[in-house]
């Protein structure tokens, strides 16, 4: 018959020598490495943020432009300066207002500030604007306007 080897009990669980797992040296580079694709990939998602905020706002305010059409529909006329927006949301006082035009109430801009709406607009019957990033007139790239008139 065959010779049994009995394990002891300190081999018990023990992985054989040789098989430990990882090395700290092994785990320094795959941390090494995964740093180096992190520095190479966030640059270009953080600019895909900025583009995206943008589509989000022209998105918006393509949004908010229908409601200001079906509310000019039934009224005549767009809303005025100091109606604003939420004139899409509650009726100002209008026999033919026939809404609410948004089923909720009008968003912040992407950046969370609200739309500048003015009506009668410097570019036509009304002029809606997000300001961009940056919160001022003008800018470029993620602190670019958006305009209802560019659209």
């Amino acid at each position: 018959m065959g010779v049994h080897r009995h394990r002891n009990s300190k081999d018990r669980g023990h992985p054989p020598r040789g098989s430990a797992g990882f090395t700290l040296i092994e785990l320094l580079i795959v941390m090494i490495i995964l740093g180096l694709l992190a520095a190479l990939v966030a640059p270009k998602m953080f600019q895909k943020v900025g583009s995206s905020k943008q589509k989000a706002a022209k998105a918006q305010i393509a949004l908010l432009g229908t409601a200001l059409d079906a509310y000019r529909l039934d009224i005549g006329r767009y809303p005025s300066t100091e109606e604003g927006l939420d004139a899409l949301r509650k009726n100002p006082g209008h026999t033919g207002w026939d809404g609410p035009y948004l089923p909720k109430d009008v968003p912040p801009d992407p950046w969370g500030r609200a739309y500048l709406y003015r009506s009668p607009g410097e570019h036509g019957d009304y002029d809606l604007v997000s300001l961009g990033a940056d919160g001022q007139d003008g800018g470029e790239g993620e602190n670019a306007d958006v305009n209802s008139w560019d659209n």
